[in-house]
């Protein structure tokens, strides 16, 4: 019995002291960050690219679209009005013509076709309403003043 424990004991000991077969090369595995911190850092950084893709896709879909033909237009939409949450009326012109559309969910109807055509003022000159304007008024003052 005495032997037999001697033998188990020394077991280990004769494994430490056998050297490898020249034959067998060690590989090191790469290290794969397992952790928690590691897997919330790949999620975090899929994320960000997701969401950058997206305005990216986002902003070239805008440019795109401004690149459309503007001028030139034969149909135009002069004015809109809305009569309720889904009905509105539609002022359009149409080469020379306009033309007041009745718009539902489920039908467009022509309502009237005008004579003489409505005078539309220029986009350029911009109606300011009367908080903007008070608004650059008081930050003009603040400005000036140091």
């Amino acid at each position: 019995m005495k032997r037999v424990l001697c033998g188990l004991l020394a077991l280990p000991l004769s494994v430490l002291a056998a050297e490898p077969p020249a034959s067998a090369t060690v590989v090191a595995a790469p290290m794969v960050s397992s952790g928690v911190g590691g897997q919330l850092t790949q999620l975090v950084l899929g994320l960000l690219l997701v969401l950058g893709l997206i305005f990216a896709l986002a902003w070239l879909l805008r440019r795109v679209q401004q690149t459309g033909p503007r001028q030139g237009q034969l149909i135009e939409l002069i004015s809109s009005r809305a009569l309720g949450a889904r009905d509105r009326l539609v002022l359009v012109q149409v080469g020379n013509e306009q033309i007041l559309l009745g718009l539902t969910p489920g039908r467009i109807t022509p309502l009237h076709v005008l004579k003489e055509p409505v005078q539309v003022p220029s986009t350029s000159q911009s109606a300011t309403p009367e908080f903007a304007r008070r608004l650059m008024e008081v930050l003009g003052q603040q400005k000036d003043k140091p």
